[in-house]
Parts: structure tokens; C-alpha cells; sequence
């Protein structure tokens, strides 16, 4: 019986085939971590509709998100225990700096002046900042909100100690001042879009009248800065498009986010991303005068224990 030719040149093929899997293994994938907050726009509706994973897969990447708040959020921007991470305030993101985290800024929203306030309930007497001397006031401490109060009672002729300050998480603090324990309240969005829906609540100061801006910070570990470029192009990229998407669509775009934020009237939803810029730019190091502005409030308040300068943070800029 003859030997088919065919058959044995086919396993010849199929050895060759096998001898050069052997020698070139296929390259192995790498996880991208991303964390993201709740209260993350772009980065929970990035979640929602897979555009990352469309992008990235195809590079060699796949992605899990972590959903972190509080003091987790804080501990992971420390350790760098997740690769990219969710927006945070510009006086949050200072604490990293004084920690000593080994992270990069890779994106910044721009300010929305009007996304966080210092309000009284309707019916109160109070008309001004200088008017809570004496007062109860509730802020989270450290938060952004924290330095709006802290920057709009020194323009008053106001000292911290001239209030009663009681520092409370948010959410107590949104029950504190609602049960009347507290006669003022520095908070942002959504929550201070909830205490302004129906007019229940008056502004008694914002970031228009103090000049502060309320930018929102993202975050990398610098190792991954450094070995992973072309995934950051990625994410900036795709958080720009979806800002965009965000402004142009207002009224879907409150849809999909009420849900994730807690089943909020999708109305007040889409009245705090007005606040909101959406705008994501690159971060510039000669634009870093309101951060240095924050460490320094917060060294005098006693929040920060050194002196730090917002110039020394690493930035990744996109090509």
C-alpha cells in the first residue's frame, strides 16, 4: 500500500505550524483596572456601552472596573492598586499628592463653577456668607465643597471658628441639614441638585462669586503612564467623545444616568450635568494655579501637614 502524498505533506504543515507556535507564543493579554465612582459620568457611561473594551481588546487588553468610594477611592489612588481611576475633585485629589501616591494626571474636566454650593433651606433668614457667623454649617472635610466654604468665608471677613462647623460624609450631612440639625450646607452634584429641585434650597455661594473653580482631576499610576501610553490615548480619547456626547444629548443622556445615580428624577439629572462641563482637555502644568491655591488653604487650615507645590505632580499628556 502506497503512502498518500498528500496526507503526509499535510502533517509536515501541521508540525511546522506547531514548531512555530513553540517558538513565538502568542503574546500574552493584560488587564486594564479602572475604577470609577457612582457619581463618574463618563466613566460609568464608558461602562454602560463597552467603549473601551471595543478599542482595547483588539490591542491586547481587556478591562475590569472596580467601583470604589470613599475611603477605598483613597486608598487605592495611595497603594496604585488599580491601573486608571475615576474623576475626583481638585482638593481630593491634592491628598494623593501629600500622600506620596505613585500616581500621573492624564485628563482634567473643565471647571463648573455651579456644581457645588453652599446653601440654606428657602425659608431661612440667612441671606449671606457673613450671616452664618454663629451658625451650624456641615461640610464633607477635605472635600471640595470644604474649600468653596473654607475660600467664601475669608472673602466674608470669616474666620472657620467663627462657625460652629460640624464635618459629617455627605450623605449624613444631606440628613442633617433636611432634619434641620444643621442651618447650612456645602455640598455638590447630584446632591446639591436634589436640595435645589422645587426651589427648597437657596445658593448662598458657588464658585461664581469666589472664584472657585471646581475642576475634576483623572488619575494613572505612573508605572502604567509609563509602560501603557497607547492605552491612555485610548481612555482620553473616548472620555472626550462621550463629554461631548453627553452635551449634545442632555435629555438621553439624564436617562441613562438616573438609574446608575440611585434612581434620580431623570429631570434633575440632566439640570446638574448643565453645571457641569464635561469638557476633558489635557493637563497643563503652567494651569495649576487653583490647586496650589487649595494645598495652600488647606496647609493654614491645618488639613495638610506640609507645604506642597501642585507643579511637582507628573503629568502624561496624549500625542
Amino acid at each position: 500500500m502506497t503512502d498518500p502524498i498528500p496526507r503526509r505533506k499535510a502533517l509536515a504543515r501541521l508540525a511546522g505550524a506547531a514548531l512555530a507556535v513553540a517558538a513565538f507564543p502568542a503574546q500574552a493579554r493584560e488587564t486594564v483596572r479602572i475604577s470609577f465612582q457612582r457619581s463618574s459620568t463618563l466613566l460609568t457611561l464608558i461602562r454602560q456601552n463597552g467603549a473601551l473594551e471595543k478599542k482595547l481588546v483588539p490591542l491586547g487588553y481587556d478591562v475590569s472596573w472596580h467601583e470604589l468610594n470613599g475611603n477605598a477611592l483613597l486608598q487605592a489612588l495611595n497603594t496604585g492598586s488599580v491601573d486608571i481611576h475615576a474623576d475626583v475633585a481638585d482638593a481630593y485629589a491634592l491628598f494623593t499628592q501629600a500622600a506620596n501616591a505613585p500616581l500621573t494626571y492624564f485628563a482634567k474636566e473643565t471647571s463648573a463653577p455651579s456644581a457645588q454650593a453652599v446653601i440654606v433651606p428657602a425659608d431661612s433668614p440667612i441671606r449671606s456668607i457673613a450671616e452664618l457667623k454663629g451658625k451650624r454649617v456641615t461640610v464633607l472635610k477635605g472635600a471640595g465643597a470644604h474649600y468653596l466654604l473654607l475660600t467664601a468665608l475669608r472673602q466674608a471677613g470669616l474666620k472657620p471658628t467663627d462657625i460652629d462647623l460640624r464635618f459629617l460624609d455627605a450623605q449624613d450631612g444631606v440628613t442633617a441639614y433636611n432634619g434641620g440639625s444643621v442651618e447650612a450646607l456645602s455640598i455638590w452634584d447630584p446632591l446639591l441638585g436634589i436640595q435645589l429641585k422645587d426651589a427648597r434650597s437657596r445658593v448662598l455661594a458657588d464658585g461664581r462669586g469666589t472664584g472657585v473653580e471646581y475642576a475634576r482631576y483623572y488619575t494613572t499610576t505612573t508605572a502604567f503612564a509609563k509602560a501603557h501610553p497607547q492605552v491612555l490615548d485610548v481612555v482620553f480619547d473616548e472620555l472626550q467623545a462621550t463629554g461631548r456626547w453627553v452635551k449634545a444629548n442632555p435629555k438621553e443622556a439624564a436617562e441613562r444616568l438616573a438609574p446608575i445615580w440611585g434612581n434620580l428624577p431623570a429631570d434633575v439629572v440632566e439640570q446638574v450635568n448643565t453645571r457641569r462641563s464635561y469638557a476633558i482637555v489635557p493637563v497643563e502644568r503652567d494651569q495649576l494655579a487653583e490647586l496650589q491655591r487649595i494645598a495652600d488653604t488647606f496647609r493654614d487650615a491645618g488639613l495638610i501637614n506640609r507645604d506642597l507645590k501642585a507643579t511637582d505632580i507628573p503629568i502624561w499628556s496624549p500625542k
